[in-house]
């Protein structure tokens, strides 16, 4: 199938857990029924953004929220990109991705590799390694229709690890995300678009609502880039389902017109994996 139909869920995240789960719940079954293949859900779908939340919410994995997230990849026979939320394990924090296939089995779990530790003077300050543990391990599963890569909101700042998924034969990245009210109208769009181009791939990306009331205000605009860099979708603010037709020849076309992965001159420069981890 060289054609699937991709859903990106811009969940409106509350305080109560048992809230955020039904209404991801009905959203992935709402997706679902407009032939979506692909659910992505956004980063700590689940539960609050913040260092203050982390404990308190993590779950382990498997536990309740991925015994949701499974049932409804079950349910609804789609492939469920969970989003992510908070892990523990072992005494440690991890913000974690996990994904569902069509039957319900975990296929997945990827652990945020680079932790979001940033300080802008004046607007912003947020350090996630206060409480979380990085991940070590690249993320790609296998569908139907193509292989995936997965990444976690800051790792998509990492142009190596798109080329690295490029290079293992993706054609789709997905990053559920939480971009800010300072990093989001600055580089949310960008950097998609420069992961897209510069790899010649589809890029989703799954943010949480706008919530003018949380602690930690995301910027919302969840988006779909096509492997031209053209944003073909893409939410506002505002809780919200966006559909994009993932077009595999297209993208293959776009290869043979400009076809840099023959043309790179392994011979001078290349980009390599130097530790396999285990998720």
């Amino acid at each position: 199938m060289s054609q699937f139909r991709l859903a990106v869920v811009q969940l409106q995240v509350t305080s109560v857990k048992a809230d955020n789960l039904s209404r991801a719940r009905r959203l992935v079954k709402e997706a679902a029924g407009q032939g979506s293949k692909v659910v992505l859900l956004p980063e700590c779908f689940n539960s609050p953004y913040g260092t203050g939340f982390f404990a308190s919410y993590a779950e382990r994995i498997p536990g309740e929220s991925t015994q949701l997230l499974s049932e409804a990849a079950k349910e609804n026979k789609v492939y469920l990109v969970g989003g992510s939320i908070p892990e523990e394990d072992g005494g440690k924090l991890y913000n974690s991705c996990t994904v569902f296939g069509p039957d319900g089995e975990m296929i997945l779990k990827h652990r945020k590799i680079h932790l979001f530790d940033i300080d802008v003077p004046g607007k912003i300050r947020f350090q996630e390694s206060e409480t979380l543990s990085p991940g070590d391990s690249l993320s790609v599963f296998e569908t139907p229709f193509c292989k995936v890569g997965v990444g976690i909101c800051y790792d998509m700042r990492f142009a190596e690890l798109a080329q690295l998924y490029s290079r293992r034969g993706c054609q789709l990245l997905v990053y559920p995300g939480a971009f800010n009210m300072t990093t989001g109208p600055a580089h949310w769009e960008l950097l998609q678009r420069g992961r897209a181009l510069d790899n010649q791939v589809y890029v989703a990306t799954a943010s949480p609502a706008r919530d003018e009331t949380a602690s930690y205000v995301a910027w919302g605009h969840s988006t779909v880039v096509s492997p031209w860099g053209e944003v073909i979708s893409k939410a506002g603010p505002e809780e919200a389902v966006i559909y994009a037709d993932i077009d595999l020849q297209y993208l293959s076309d776009i290869r043979q017109q400009i076809p840099i992965t023959a043309q790179r001159r392994d011979d001078l420069y290349t980009v390599t994996t130097v530790k396999e981890g285990s998720s």
